[in-house]
């Protein structure tokens, strides 16, 4: 069955990257939620896509000159309706510690291209530990040098590759650096890329998909999930 990820939660009604939108996707039935981190000034992972918090919350600059409490003074929901009140920037401690009471699988991506964030990779894993989330996480990058990083500190979790455009037999390419699946961008999945990749035992899990006729494209090709802004449209669709 393909699994149905929600892009940085629920975020095509919810202010993505939240609690408020990761509790929406569980509430409508997604199988799991994609989400981003990146490290405050003092050390902290925290959810957040941009490496600014200017386009999601109501403040300015650069993540890595807050520190997790200035962080938090900020409001990710203020392009959204008032009826959900203040929506804050969530650690990933906070994530884990709520999954812990569900079965969400949950897709880490780590923002690690632009700004080095030297250490995230043993942060999120010492979380990961912590909650004793090791069966339930994949970790994910368009850093792949910080894929090979991870896979080397816990090769008992899975990696998984993004990239936009075209890379040359993809599930080979996964296989030498040791990730579990490939997260490409759906343009350039053909249905010669899933069967490929699943003979090498790599997974596909195409993003974003928010179109019916594309949701039905890639599950009938047997990728294992889609990452999708829409959960509970894929739900209706799929399911």
């Amino acid at each position: 069955m393909t699994k149905i990820f929600a892009h940085r939660g629920a975020s095509s009604t919810h202010p993505e990257n939240t609690m408020e939108a990761f509790k929406e996707a569980l509430r409508v039935g997604a199988e799991g939620i994609e989400l981003d981190v990146q490290l405050s000034k003092d050390g902290v992972v925290v959810v957040i896509h941009d490496e600014t918090v200017n386009r999601t919350t109501n403040g300015k600059g650069w993540v890595k000159e807050y520190t997790y409490k200035q962080l938090q003074k900020f409001d990710a929901s203020y392009k959204f309706s008032k009826k959900l009140g203040v929506c804050r920037i969530p650690s990933l401690e906070e994530v884990f510690s709520w999954a812990t009471d569900n079965n969400m699988i949950l897709n880490v991506e780590l923002k690690n291209g632009l700004v080095e964030y030297e250490g995230i990779e043993e942060k999120v894993l010492e979380l990961i530990y912590k909650y004793n989330l090791s069966n339930r996480v994949i970790i994910s990058s368009f850093n792949h040098y910080s894929m090979v990083k991870f896979h080397q500190l816990a090769p008992e979790i899975e990696t998984a590759l993004i990239y936009m455009e075209g890379i040359y037999k993809p599930w080979e390419y996964a296989a030498t650096l040791g990730a579990g699946a490939i997260h490409p961008y759906h343009p350039v999945v053909k249905e010669e890329t899933v069967k490929l990749s699943h003979d090498l035992g790599i997974a596909v899990r195409p993003f974003t998909i928010n179109k019916i006729e594309l949701m039905k494209k890639f599950a009938s090709f047997g990728c294992e999930g889609i990452i999708t802004d829409d959960p509970k449209k894929a739900i209706s669709v799929l399911r």
